[in-house]
């Protein structure tokens, strides 16, 4: 099975706002970045959309380590994401969880891989982590020129 190395980030210009998401891709010595844009969305929804992204990009099913600045997305697919589905979706507070269509999405990816999910700190300097955020800002500027 491919061992490929994954780094995601979101961002967003408002919260809501125009968000945009960056990935970058490593299977061995190749790698690959892409990135996309939203007009109106969350900072959590364009992280969350990245890993979507990722790992829907993968061809074949691969051992995947999926790096993420993101607490939000590293702490819900690993933590809170197995409550969730038991109680249809609804958080221990009996509130609907936010943002449950992409979670849905995010679960049918990842159970098509073997991923563990890594939390890295943001703007530390991490090379793969700030190239992911560049890309994820471009994605905003570019959209927002057109």
């Amino acid at each position: 099975m491919k061992h490929v190395v994954i780094y995601t980030d979101g961002a967003c210009r408002g919260n809501p706002g125009p968000g945009g998401w960056g990935v970058l891709l490593r299977y061995g010595s190749h790698e690959k970045t892409f990135y996309g844009a939203e007009r109106e969305t969350t900072n959590n929804r364009m992280e969350l959309m990245a890993a979507i992204q990722a790992l829907s990009s993968l061809r074949e099913t691969c051992r995947v380590d999926l790096h993420t600045d993101s607490q939000y997305l590293q702490k819900g697919i690993t933590e809170w994401l197995v409550g969730w589905k038991k109680r249809h979706w609804k958080k221990a507070d009996n509130k609907p969880v936010k943002n449950a269509d992409l979670w849905a999405e995010l679960d049918k990816q990842a159970n098509r891989h073997e991923v563990k999910w890594h939390w890295v700190k943001a703007h530390n300097g991490q090379p793969e982590n700030e190239l992911v955020d560049s890309l994820a800002n471009r994605a905003v500027d570019e959209m927002l020129k057109q």
